[in-house]
């Protein structure tokens, strides 16, 4: 019996893309903001109860951001999450390295 290799596809980059998800490059900002949020709760300590309170949401309601639920909120809301972390949000628009493509929005952490 020969086994079959599996299929590989190279990844575009966006997981959200791969999946065929609606609003890829939306979520993907989302998801690397979020990500963002998480790391800041682990590094200062902060129970769920305390960091829901710095953001302005509730427990139950930050839970539910850091598992990935986050379709109901906008990518500047996160962002005003956190700027309640001290951190300084700054946009930078610059052309895209390839003409005539559509641009793209990225999100990169000076943390990293």
């Amino acid at each position: 019996m020969t086994k079959r290799k599996p299929e590989i596809q190279k990844s575009s980059g966006n997981v959200f893309a791969d999946l065929g998800l609606p609003n890829a490059d939306e979520r993907k900002l989302k998801a690397s903001i979020v990500i963002e949020l998480h790391r800041l709760v682990k590094d200062r300590g902060l129970t769920q109860i305390k960091a829901a309170k710095l953001v302005g949401v509730s427990q139950p309601d930050l839970s539910n951001l850091l598992r990935g639920d986050f379709d109901d909120y906008s990518a500047e809301r996160l962002m005003k999450m956190l700027t309640a972390f001290e951190q300084d949000i700054e946009i930078v628009m610059k052309p895209h390295a390839k003409a005539g493509e559509k641009g793209r929005i990225t999100f990169r952490s000076a943390a990293a």
